[in-house]
């Protein structure tokens, strides 16, 4: 008996170990110090660019920042990220179509009349990865 519960302990200790991944971001190139800049973690096609599975907000120093996400299942996922300049919570907007603060996504997918999309800032995280990405805003 203690040698099944062994092993049924062990199965399941391997499988989360498994599917802990990590993304490490790095963003550079801000124009300045002022304001946070927000990340935004996707892991779903349908909505990215609307709702986040996890995310962050952090300061920029040294017009640069570094966010972690830990603890991510396997899967596929994409980055977003806008520089909140005037620290309101929200990507502010030109005329309501085009971003009138700096952005990046994963990848350094860009918009072409239009958001990036899904396919181009998409990466995949698998095997107890640790994924480094750089996103120039």
């Amino acid at each position: 008996m203690q040698t099944l519960l062994l092993y049924i302990m062990l199965l399941l200790t391997g499988m989360l170990v498994h599917a802990q991944n990590t993304v490490e971001v790095s963003l550079r190139d801000f124009n300045h110090n002022k304001g946070h800049v927000r990340v935004g973690l996707y892991n779903d096609a349908d909505q990215f660019l609307d709702k986040t599975f996890k995310s962050k907000r952090t300061e920029i120093k040294g017009k640069a920042a570094k966010v972690t996400f830990t603890d991510l299942p396997d899967g596929i996922y994409a980055i977003s990220c806008y520089h909140d300049e005037d620290d309101n919570g929200e990507l502010n907007m030109f005329l309501g179509m085009i971003p009138s603060e700096p952005y990046g996504t994963s990848n350094n997918a860009r918009g072409f009349f239009g958001p990036p999309k899904w396919e181009d800032a998409r990466f995949e995280l698998r095997d107890g990865e640790v994924r480094k990405l750089d996103i120039n805003m």
